[in-house]
């Protein structure tokens, strides 16, 4: 008789996020086990109590996911995962913070598709600007466009004294140049607007980056993709099921809404959580497989 699927999901938070929960158990885990309030220093302790105890063949139908809110700290997490395994005894890690992962990728994958099915173009030179950049699906959603070629800005929504910090934090620890700007009135996001090709909304649910009157001012917007869901949306104009359509007040740019994101965030999130039972060899899985995956996602459908 063949071994249950076991998952341990840990996070560092109170909670596990039932979302992931409840995607794990529909990918096909057969036992999903929760540990809360876990510390980055106690990982490779949790990970050898896992690895040891099933036997080499019984070890791959093993896997171990990161959860909570930082999305440092579940790199940091994912990293002493990866060095705690003894092999043969290693099993796949797949980090998704706050979905921040899956969503970032979705995100960044929608709107490449968008660029290249009105524009003929992809992501590489394109000017990027990103609202609500200093949190984790911004940040995560950073990374992944300037290493697909674009140039990126992260806006500040009192200042530019935060996303300074962020981005030399990225820096440091992905070795990319971000550039972090101001765009705490009307007339400054109006200014970093005239040069941009792309907007990422990020922004906290609820909270409103870009008026219709705003985006007067982007006249070489080519498409804008807005996470947030929650009344008013992020950018004007872009509704929730929006995936390719014109935005009002533009010229001619097409936006991508929540929903048309968080499609592709579940499916994505559900294929890596089937991988890792799947996979020939163990996997550790992060925001840049979690990028390709929506690639190939987007690309066949």
């Amino acid at each position: 008789m063949s071994k249950p699927f076991i998952l341990h999901m840990i996070t560092p938070a109170k909670n596990l996020s039932p979302f992931d929960v409840n995607m794990a158990v529909d990918a096909g885990w057969t036992t999903v086990i929760p540990y809360t309030q876990v510390e980055t220093a106690e990982v490779p302790g949790l990970v050898q109590d896992a690895i040891f105890s099933r036997g080499p063949k019984g070890v791959r139908r093993t896997g171990l996911f990161i959860g909570g809110r930082d999305i440092d700290q579940a790199m940091d997490m994912l990293q002493l995962a990866q060095g705690a395994m003894v092999p043969p005894f290693e099993v796949s890690v797949f980090a998704d913070p706050s979905g921040a992962f899956t969503t970032a990728a979705g995100l960044v994958a929608a709107v490449e598709r968008q660029l290249q099915t009105v524009y003929s173009t992809g992501l590489n030179n394109q000017r990027v600007l990103v609202f609500g950049g200093t949190g984790p699906v911004g940040i995560a959603a950073s990374v992944i466009a300037v290493r697909a070629g674009a140039k990126v800005s992260i806006v500040g929504h009192s200042s530019d004294a935060r996303p300074r910090q962020m981005t030399a934090a990225c820096k440091q620890r992905y070795d990319i140049d971000l550039d972090p700007v101001d765009g705490s009135s009307d007339a400054l996001k109006e200014q970093l607007l005239e040069d941009a090709d792309v907007v990422f909304g990020t922004a906290a649910a609820g909270v409103q980056v870009l008026s219709s009157d705003n985006l007067k001012a982007a006249t070489k917007l080519k498409v804008a993709g807005d996470l947030n869901a929650v009344p008013p949306l992020g950018i004007e104009g872009v509704d929730l099921m929006d995936d390719g359509k014109v935005i009002a007040n533009t010229n001619g740019a097409v936006g991508i809404g929540a929903l048309a994101i968080g499609d592709i965030k579940y499916q994505v999130q559900h294929a890596l959580l089937q991988d890792m039972m799947t996979a020939e060899n163990p996997c550790y899985l992060d925001f840049q497989d979690a990028f390709e995956r929506a690639r190939n996602h987007v690309a066949q459908h």
